[in-house]
């Protein structure tokens, strides 16, 4: 009989225990859930709120946190996405990038912005319209350059020309000295610099001497009367190249009979530089060589001669 009476007050001490502590958790629920998070969202539904029903506006404290976490987050996996995409450029490529990635960010932060809007229960829809007129715009106005802008990443992308690069464009020979998002800068052979516009890139042929290695082929034409030793001269014009500063030993230079020319025989010498840049300088020193070697060995270079036949008319009495 004791030990039932004691099993009984066991028991009853466990309930009440229990009882207790359920009443301890419901009352930390309670002052969690009404009190703490009740005073949060207090906090967050403080602000401007306007209207009733489907027509309510409301900008309120979360509103406008809420904001404040979408830029830092999407500002955040742009920075993470640039990174994964330039991880293997070098820093002048990842450099160019960067304005790139700040236009993206820009349009991403105004998309962020008309969402949030949207969520407040404002009607986007007026300003996504003249938003969407503005750009058909805009897209109008500034279409070459978009087309620029556009070209700039095409080059930056597939690296279609680098910084160094020998290119011919309107028939102007420059070396790049930069490249931007939207134009592209060259120096002249006569040191003057030209701006172009990355769109020419993608929409015109360009010539680009050194896109592949920096060795080129350049070549010096000349004619010498019919009659003349043609294997004189060309043992005559190999010479002219040899030992011409910038002329490169191998590959060798080499001679072609180009063609039978009205009043000469019309010969080629063809030689390789490694800078193609001031190739007009080497093609000068090597016609005044020529020049010098076909007077020593009495080898004329021919002018153009016209036979002019004069027919005197006759008239009748």
């Amino acid at each position: 009989m004791a030990k039932k009476l004691v099993i009984k007050r066991s028991l009853n001490g466990l309930n009440t225990k229990t009882e207790m502590q359920e009443d301890v958790t419901d009352k930390i629920t309670h002052v969690v859930k009404d009190d703490i998070w009740g005073a949060i969202k207090d906090f967050l539904n403080l602000g401007f709120h306007y209207g009733e029903g489907d027509k309510r506006i409301a900008i309120t404290v979360g509103l406008l946190l809420l904001v404040v976490l979408s830029f830092i987050i999407a500002g955040f996996l742009l920075k993470w996405i640039r990174v994964l995409f330039t991880r293997n450029m070098d820093t002048t490529d990842k450099n160019k990038f960067v304005s790139v990635f700040k236009f993206i960010k820009y349009i991403t932060y105004i998309v962020v912005v008309f969402i949030v809007l949207s969520l407040a229960g404002i009607n986007v829809t007026p300003f996504l319209a003249a938003s969407a007129a503005l750009l058909v715009g805009l897209g109008l106005a500034l279409q070459e350059l978009f087309q620029d802008i556009i070209g700039g990443i095409f080059i930056i992308l597939d690296k279609s020309l680098l910084v160094g690069d020998i290119v011919e464009i309107n028939g102007k020979v420059g070396r790049v000295i930069e490249i931007k998002l939207r134009t592209t800068r060259a120096i002249t052979r006569d040191d003057k610099i030209v701006i172009i516009p990355n769109h020419k890139f993608i929409t015109e042929v360009i010539f680009n001497y050194t896109q592949n290695h920096k060795i080129t082929r350049e070549n010096v034409n000349v004619g010498v009367a019919y009659g003349s030793d043609t294997t004189l001269v060309k043992e005559l014009l190999l010479q002219s190249v040899d030992n011409q500063k910038g002329v490169l030993k191998n590959p060798k230079p080499f001679v072609i009979f180009e063609d039978f020319g009205d009043s000469s025989l019309n010969f080629g010498i063809y030689f390789f530089i490694n800078n193609s840049f001031i190739d007009p300088g080497i093609k000068s020193d090597i016609r005044f060589k020529i020049d010098a070697l076909f007077r020593e060995n009495n080898i004329s270079i021919p002018f153009p001669q016209r036979d002019v036949h004069l027919f005197q008319a006759t008239h009748k009495p």
